[in-house]
């Protein structure tokens, strides 16, 4: 079976994760001999998983984007409002960028049949 290419919204969303991801593991190098640390690299690397297998059309990976960015609204709850209120309009936006009807289709076409 062919691969098809991931949509334009994909390649996005997985970009974004990757960089956020690489970035963030990069700027906490430093933390890594306390326990925070190691959670903070542990979620950093989970992004760079999700936005990883995002392009090559894992469900899963659908799935832990939103739960990881899910976790970052939850984080965000307990800072000022405006963070909890732009971490949500992302979680919202990615949500519907990954569920939207031809990002779907993509991620199904390993689930379906072969003729």
């Amino acid at each position: 079976m062919q691969k098809s290419r991931p949509p334009v919204a994909v390649w996005v969303i997985a970009g974004l994760y990757i960089a956020v991801g690489c970035a963030g593991f990069v700027y906490h190098f430093h933390q890594f001999r306390d326990p925070d640390g190691i959670w903070i690299a542990i979620t950093e690397l989970l992004a760079i998983l999700a936005g990883s297998f995002l392009l090559v059309g894992r469900n899963w990976a659908r799935w832990l984007a939103l739960a990881w960015m899910a976790f970052h609204v939850v984080l965000s709850g307990f800072h000022a409002m405006r963070e909890f209120a732009v971490h949500s309009v992302i979680f919202a936006l990615i949500a519907w960028l990954l569920f939207s009807r031809p990002v779907s289709r993509y991620f199904r076409r390993g689930s379906e049949p072969a003729a």
